[in-house]
Parts: structure tokens; C-alpha cells; sequence
């Protein structure tokens, strides 16, 4: 693996590289940020984070003490994040879509001293502050209520110059809380070089940004994917992040890239396929400014890759990361990406594709994607019995099952709990999800297994229609054999239900569990 293609003095810390940096290579005047109408200077930016890490400490706050960030996409969080990194704290970047009693979880779990939260967001931790035992103080942006403090009050008040913390690369810089499908999240350790790395790598090595790229993510800044999207890869090659706090409806996503004219976008899949369903989509806005699209979360269904670059002349890289390695470490390449494809090894990890005993499997069979690379997360908050079971020696295990073809192409299989046992054959829902996405009918679906009248497993499939669509016994069967056609005729649906809407992660992900669960009748 390529890990010297960076090295780390002993005092390393990421806000001086992502923050300070930009100021030190005569950018001070550039505009770092544009958020709605305002365009913040790295200058301003580098002002506002030290003034923060000052606002920590005139708080009482220092090395290795949590700060939960509950903020919309805003300049704000980045002050707050890269300002807490500069003091040594660690900076909790939050789901903004949770309830009280997961802000109650998490500030309890991660014990954060401090939080910074968007007034529209402070009612639901209000509601569970009685119950909170190490909170000690509330910081608003915007409004803020009794026994709470106002963010800019707080900054105004601070020196523009703040000591940075003797921090190594080592050191834990910032934890983000997974996602996952199943059981409580798990706060996934960070260390401060891990940012420097999925730059380096990724953004670099793939994407090929440089200074005069703009970013703009659907996927907001708490998670993995769009904290690297929507702010430190810009951040690490002296970028501008366009930051918006709007909910990602695709009309809106259309409006905000005519206005700002990003140069890199970054999607989910739901999101791009959302974005074709808008009538007159290429008469009300402009995608001119945008050289590449970039997709990740889940699988992106090859109807969608192709019909988006037909569409708009954009090439999507469809790819594959995760919160506890920070960002894409399996990605197609600009101009050699493929459908129904995550692509090669992003240079600098390793892969493996191993069966549940650990053993490779032979080119071409599935099996579950084992990760190296210098981006993987120290290990689970807390979390020893998961850490040991996910986190094997220089080894990731993704949970992901994976296919890797003689090219070193990688196509998803589907989560390891997710794959189907039909006729005694595995079936991956992906690939039965992404071809009932080329039926003209279909805009989303979920493949889940159900029992038929022998309690035998078969595919079923909750498909969400398009709108206008008359849904009826015929098109059912019409859908079933234009699966049975494109893919072996074994794999198709047995049964197709009419779905309003799909469950889904606050990423996106859907959540097949929750489609099992409908099946068995539960």
C-alpha cells in the first residue's frame, strides 16, 4: 500500500492544514464559502475558527472534550468544527433529522460537554434536558432562549488569534455517529491525519481537485460522505464550498447549482433519479458549470447513470465508502466509469473479498469486502466487543458483499443480511432492484426476501410508481416479465407491491430490515 505518499511531523493538526494553510499560500482574499447571499473569505474563515476554539476555552474547554454540533449546512459549522479542533477538542457532527430521544442518546453517550445547535433544532433537545449528564452548556446560532448562550455573541467577544493545540496525527480530531440500519449508533473515532488521507487519496487521486473547483453536496455535512463533499476536500486543495441549509427537493437542487455554479456535485442516488423525474428540467436550469457528478451511499442503479449523462452530458462515478473509513475508498475513474458498477481500488487502500470464515473467495464469486487503508477510524466509542468484530487488526470489515471481476472492477451484492436465497442460488437484491429501475413504470424499489405458500424463499419487490402511471394486474405482470427477460429468469420478483414511499436511513439507504419486517407481516 502507498501510505509514504504522505508523511506527518509529530505535531500535526488538522485545522492549521485545512484552515490556517490556505491563509499561509496567499488565498486570504479568496472566497472560501457561499452560503445563500453571504461570500466568506479564507481570511474570515480562518478569523471565526480561531475565534471559536477561543470561545471553547474562555468556556472551560480543552483537550479531548466533546462538542455536539447540531447545525444546519452553514458557515457556522465549520467554524465550530475546524475551531474545536484547534483547541484539541472533538468536534460531534450530529443528524439534524433525529428525535429527542436520540439527542438524548448521543449527548449522553459521547458525554459532550457543549453543544452547538441552529435554533430551529434547540426545541427537541429541550425536551430531553433534564435528562442530560454532562451537558453544561447550550450555544445558538440564531435566537437563542434562557440559560443558553448566542454563538456570535460568544465569537465577538474572542481574539481572532488562538494557539493551536499540540496535537499528533495520531490524536483523535473528531467522531461521527453511524448510521446503521440496526441497533443504537456508534461513535466512530476519527484521528486528525484521516481527513489529510481521503483527500489526498480520493479527492486528489480520483476526482483530480484542485483550487478552482466548487463543491456542492445533497448530502449534508454530518455525515461521512458530505463532510468530505460539502467541506474538507475543498478546504485541502483551497476550494469554495457552497454551503446550503435547504431540504435537497430536486427543483431546489437544480436552483442551487444554475446559482452558484459548482464545478464537482455530489449526489445519492435517490436524489439524481429525483432530479430526472422534473419536468422541463433542461429549459429552467443550467448544469454547464458541473465537470462531474459524483454518486455514493448506495448502489446507483445503471438506468439512472445512463439516463442522467444523456440527459445533461454529465458523467456520474458511481462509488462505494463508509463513515468508519470517511469517505469513497472503491470508485470509478472520469471517463472509464461503468453502470451497475462501483468501480477499482481507489490507489493507497487495499480490498479483499472474503467468506464468512475469512478465507478469500476465487475472482468472481461474492463474499464480504474487507478494507485497508491509513482513513479507517481508530475504533467504536465505547463499543469494545464491536470494535474487535469490525475493526481486525490493519483490516475493515464493510459488511459489504462484493464481486470482484478479472478487470478489478467492483459490483455491489448487497448487505451480507441482505442477500436472497432462491432455489437455493443467491440472489442480490441490487441487481434486481436496478433492473426493475429500467422498466419505464418504476421511479423506486425495494428488494427484500418473503416466504411463498412452502415457506419457500423468492424475491419480492415494493416498488413506488411513477406518477400518472395506471397501476394495475397488468402492469404488475408486465413489470415480472420484463425482470424475467433482462436477468436470469430465477431472479425475478414473485409478488410486486404498490409502495407510497420506501423506508429509508436519513442518508438515503433503503431500509431493507423495515421491507422484511412488511413481508412477514410484522
Amino acid at each position: 500500500m502507498e501510505s509514504t505518499q504522505l508523511s506527518f511531523p509529530e505535531k500535526f493538526n488538522a485545522a492549521e492544514r485545512f484552515i490556517d494553510w490556505n491563509v499561509q499560500q496567499g488565498r486570504g482574499d479568496k472566497v472560501a464559502i457561499l452560503h445563500q447571499d453571504d461570500k466568506i473569505t479564507y481570511k474570515q474563515l480562518l478569523d471565526n475558527v480561531n475565534r471559536f476554539g477561543n470561545a471553547l476555552k474562555s468556556l472551560g474547554l480543552g483537550m479531548e472534550d466533546r462538542v455536539l454540533l447540531l447545525t444546519f449546512d452553514c458557515p457556522e459549522f465549520v467554524y465550530t468544527f475546524f475551531g474545536a479542533i484547534k483547541i484539541g477538542a472533538i468536534p460531534i457532527p450530529t443528524n439534524t433529522m433525529l428525535m429527542p430521544e436520540d439527542y438524548r442518546y448521543l449527548l449522553n453517550d459521547s458525554r459532550a460537554k457543549a453543544l452547538v445547535v441552529s435554533k430551529d433544532l434547540l426545541p427537541g433537545v429541550l425536551k430531553v434536558k433534564d435528562e442530560l449528564m454532562f451537558l453544561k452548556t447550550i450555544i445558538v446560532v440564531g435566537e437563542k432562549v434562557d440559560n443558553t448562550l448566542d454563538y456570535y455573541e460568544l465569537l465577538n467577544g474572542c481574539s481572532t488569534e488562538c494557539e493551536t493545540a499540540p496535537t499528533g496525527p495520531d490524536d483523535a480530531a473528531f467522531w461521527l455517529y453511524s448510521s446503521g440500519t440496526t441497533g443504537f449508533p456508534k461513535g466512530t473515532v476519527h484521528l486528525q491525519h484521516d481527513m489529510s488521507y481521503s483527500a489526498e487519496l480520493y479527492a486528489k487521486g480520483v476526482l483530480k481537485i484542485n483550487e478552482n473547483d466548487s463543491t456542492y453536496s445533497v448530502a449534508r455535512l454530518f455525515f461521512a460522505y458530505g463532510l468530505g463533499n460539502g467541506m474538507f476536500f475543498g478546504l485541502y486543495v483551497g476550494g469554495t464550498l457552497v454551503l446550503d441549509p435547504g431540504r435537497p427537493q430536486p427543483d431546489h437542487v437544480y436552483s442551487v447549482i444554475t446559482k452558484y455554479k459548482p464545478t464537482l456535485f455530489f449526489g445519492v442516488p435517490t436524489s439524481y433519479n429525483a432530479m430526472l423525474q422534473v419536468k422541463d428540467a433542461k429549459e429552467k436550469y443550467d448544469l454547464s458549470s458541473v465537470r462531474l457528478g459524483i454518486s455514493a451511499g448506495e448502489a446507483l442503479p445503471g438506468a439512472v447513470w445512463k439516463q442522467f449523462k444523456e440527459m445533461w452530458g454529465v458523467e456520474i462515478l458511481d462509488g462505494i465508502g463508509s463513515t468508519e473509513i470517511l469517505h469513497i475508498y472503491i470508485s470509478n475513474r472520469i471517463g472509464e466509469s461503468r453502470p451497475d458498477c462501483s468501480g477499482k481500488l481507489v490507489p493507497g487502500y487495499e480490498a479483499k473479498i472474503v467468506d464468512p470464515d475469512g478465507n478469500e473467495v476465487p475472482t468472481g464469486e461474492a463474499g464480504i469486502l474487507m478494507m485497508k487503508g491509513e482513513s479507517i477510524a481508530s475504533c467504536y466509542w465505547n463499543k469494545h466487543e464491536k470494535t474487535k468484530n469490525t475493526f481486525q487488526g490493519q483490516w475493515f470489515n464493510t459488511g459489504d458483499q462484493y464481486v470482484k471481476d478479472e478487470e478489478g472492477y467492483f459490483a455491489y451484492a448487497g448487505r451480507g443480511d441482505d442477500m436472497i436465497k432462491a432455489g437455493g442460488i443467491w440472489v442480490s437484491p441490487v441487481e434486481v432492484e436496478a433492473t426493475l429501475m429500467l422498466h419505464p413504470a418504476v421511479l423506486e424499489c425495494g428488494v427484500v426476501g418473503a416466504p411463498d405458500d412452502d415457506g419457500l424463499i423468492k424475491p419480492k419487490a415494493y416498488v413506488v410508481f411513477k406518477e400518472g402511471v395506471t397501476v394495475n394486474e397488468e402492469l404488475m405482470n408486465d413489470v415480472k416479465l420484463f425482470v424475467k427477460k433482462t436477468i436470469a429468469p430465477y431472479k425475478f420478483p414473485r409478488w410486486i407491491e404498490q409502495i407510497e414511499e420506501l423506508p429509508k436511513t436519513a442518508t438515503g439507504k433503503i431500509q431493507r430490515y423495515k421491507l422484511r419486517q412488511i413481508a412477514e407481516g410484522k
